[in-house]
């Protein structure tokens, strides 16, 4: 019985095939050398293939009739699996690995699918295999290796390849230069893409898109124009990429009268409006700040798709809309990972970071899965408000995930344990990294510095140094950064002399902040003083904030009344200024001058900001203020609070006062 069964799966199955299909019959025959009539049919059920399942049934018959060694029935088979938006790339390397002798029209097959996957790498390796072959490419091969180039910015492998397309003959074919001007414009090379556009002799619409298209990839919106201009005068119709591309280029420039004759020219031109172009609209419009054409857009469109959705919820998150934004979110009939991840953006941009992880934890219950820019984000996000617990869990997540994670996502786990605390376990996250670039190094430069480890910052900067990372602008920062916060006089005014002489850095304001800083806090403040007027630029509120600040902790009140003068030119109504140099009076014991800083500030109605702390508990981040009573259980914390305070006095404990200056209810 289970004999018979197995027949009516296979050798049924292909009988009923064989006799039920109709195909012509003359056309194979006088095209194709077949092995017999049921080799034949099946060549034309592949022709037919619409699913992997019906392929993979098809090739059970082939195998069954011994046909699995004919080069051309193989090279379907690997075309579909390999072409085909319903094929498996993975199935048609087996496929092709299992012949010892594949032809040029099975490289070429597998090789364009390789140069429209994620990983267009393989393409190029395949395509120095053919040629180590024997195999002599073709002007069906090198279009698609040249794509493959473009897509890893390959310049010199595309450079090879069109020298072997003109040493074949084919380097002249449209297919071929329209491929090369592809390249150099991914490469940023739009002079050498131009050379190419110009020397085609007969331009298809692609060569007018590509090279239309590199220009809005450049910003450069007058010669994307003229040759829009000119591709109408030699008779070329646009199409929707054409449109698209000069769009794009207008929402660079945030020109609106350019967009609406962009968007006049589609209407007149009657090209079809496709979601493609709508979208591009509606970019364009929210980014010339029109945020009523993008609505009306997106009011119009029939069928969003997610991209539809998601430009709306950024732009309405740009323009400072993000209740709107989150509407829209709400709306949404399907999200994925980059519709979260927008939204977790605006919120990011927003400083909303309780909502960003809140948003996180809906996003984990919809089963969408995080990718790194959800993790980034995260990350971030933990950072600013000192959420370890979260931070921690994310670190469980990418170790669980065996994925291929970038630099970014590590550099991130290395700020966010710095400013959460542990900044021993950023350092071993930074050493085990196997892959390091630039921001690598300022981040856990800067996380040294924060904590005031700025003898293990300074050993760093020069292992960096010996790794072959020349420092940037930002290194130099918190490398003086770190000096500061240690006391490292002496090697931040040496790293400071060879800032622009030995690493080529320009000396910014940030810097000069530091080094007033450093001399500040080690009591060197007529030096500080002297580093100030030798600033080829005004210093700003930061550099007399950070002199001030050193004339507190030295109570130098006379230096502090010289300075405040300028400070206030600055920001009149910087609460924090007035504070500061009210500290300084108070420490000094000047009351009258305490209060004519208090009459000054009452005068101007300048209150101080009030601080944020915040505590996490059973995984919860509470939020208060001074003198906070608005939490659900207030009392009962101030009355532990007392009891701890008179616990700390029966111990013998003394309160130092002397830096507590003012509450908020006095200013």
């Amino acid at each position: 019985m289970f004999s018979r069964l197995k027949y009516l799966t296979v050798g049924s199955r292909l009988k009923h095939t064989l006799s039920s299909v109709y195909f012509p019959c003359k056309a194979f025959c006088s095209t194709h050398e077949f092995k017999s009539f049921s080799h034949q049919t099946l060549h034309f059920l592949l022709e037919k293939c619409s699913s992997m399942r019906e392929l993979k049934l098809l090739q059970a018959q082939i195998i069954l009739l011994g046909l699995n060694n004919e080069n051309l029935t193989l090279g379907k088979l690997i075309s579909f699996c390999a072409v085909d938006d319903a094929g498996d790339l993975q199935y048609a390397q087996l496929m092709f690995d299992q012949n010892p002798r594949p032809n040029k029209f099975m490289y070429n097959s597998l090789i364009r699918g390789y140069s429209n996957s994620d990983d267009p790498i393989n393409a190029i390796l395949l395509f120095r295999r053919m040629i180590c072959s024997g195999l002599t490419p073709n002007e069906f091969t090198l279009p698609f290796v040249l794509k493959a180039c473009g897509c890893k910015s390959a310049y010199w492998e595309a450079v090879l390849v069109h020298g072997l397309a003109v040493k074949l003959g084919i380097g002249s074919l449209v297919v071929v230069q329209n491929a090369l001007m592809a390249v150099f414009v991914v490469c940023g090379l739009i002079h050498c893409a131009r050379k190419v556009f110009d020397d085609i002799t007969d331009k298809t619409l692609v060569s007018w898109n590509s090279m239309i298209g590199g220009y809005s990839r450049t910003g450069d919106w007058k010669e994307a124009f003229c040759l829009f201009q000119k591709m109408r005068e030699r008779g070329m119709a646009p199409d929707g990429f054409t449109f698209v591309n000069l769009l794009s280029v207008c929402s660079q420039s945030s020109d609106s009268d350019l967009g609406r004759y962009v968007h006049f020219c589609i209407e007149i031109t009657g090209v079809k409006i496709d979601i493609i172009v709508r979208n591009a609209l509606m970019d364009m419009y929210s980014k010339c700040g029109d945020l009523h054409s993008a609505q009306a857009i997106f009011d119009r469109t029939q069928e969003k798709n997610v991209v539809s959705w998601t430009s709306m919820i950024s732009s309405y998150a740009k323009h400072g809309s993000i209740q709107v934004a989150r509407q829209i979110f709400d709306q949404m009939p399907g999200r994925n990972v980059v519709s979260w991840n927008c939204m977790i953006s605006c919120y990011l941009r927003e400083g909303q970071y309780m909502e960003v992880l809140d948003l996180f934890n809906k996003m984990h219950n919809s089963k969408v899965v995080p990718d790194e820019a959800t993790l980034v984000g995260i990350l971030a996000a933990c950072s600013q408000l000192g959420d370890l617990v979260m931070g921690k869990k994310i670190h469980n997540h990418i170790l669980s995930n065996k994925r291929g994670y970038g630099v970014t996502l590590y550099n991130s786990l290395i700020d966010m344990y710095a400013k959460c605390g542990p900044v021993g376990t950023s350092l071993d996250i930074f050493l085990e990294m196997q892959e390091k670039n630039l921001v690598s190094w300022n981040v856990i430069i800067g996380a040294l510095a924060l904590h005031g480890r700025g003898l293990e910052a300074v050993e760093l900067f020069e292992k960096m140094q010996a790794d072959g990372i020349m420092p940037d602008g930002i290194t130099l920062t918190g490398l003086l950064s770190a000096c500061s916060h240690s006391g490292l006089i002496d090697m931040g005014l040496y790293y400071f002399d060879r800032m622009s002489v030995i690493y080529k850095v320009r000396r910014e304001i940030e810097h000069y902040a530091c080094m007033v800083d450093l001399l500040g806090r080690g009591g060197l403040l007529v030096e500080a003083i002297e580093l100030i007027g030798r600033m080829p630029m005004k210093p700003d509120v930061v550099i007399w904030g950070a002199l001030l600040g050193a004339c507190r902790i030295h109570g130098n009140v006379e230096i502090g009344k010289q300075i405040l003068k300028q400070t206030l030119e600055m920001e009149p109504h910087s609460g924090g200024l007035y504070v500061l140099i009210s500290n300084i009076y108070w420490e000094a014991q000047r009351w009258e001058d305490v209060n004519k800083i208090r009459k000054l500030m009452k005068y101007h109605g300048i209150k101080k900001d009030r601080a944020i702390s915040s505590i996490e508990i059973n995984g919860c981040i509470y939020e208060f203020m001074v003198d906070d009573k608005t939490h659900q259980i207030s009392s009962s914390i101030y009355a532990m609070l007392d009891q701890l305070t008179d616990h700390l006095r029966s111990a013998g404990y003394l309160c130092n006062n002397s830096s507590v200056v003012f509450e908020a209810e006095e200013i």
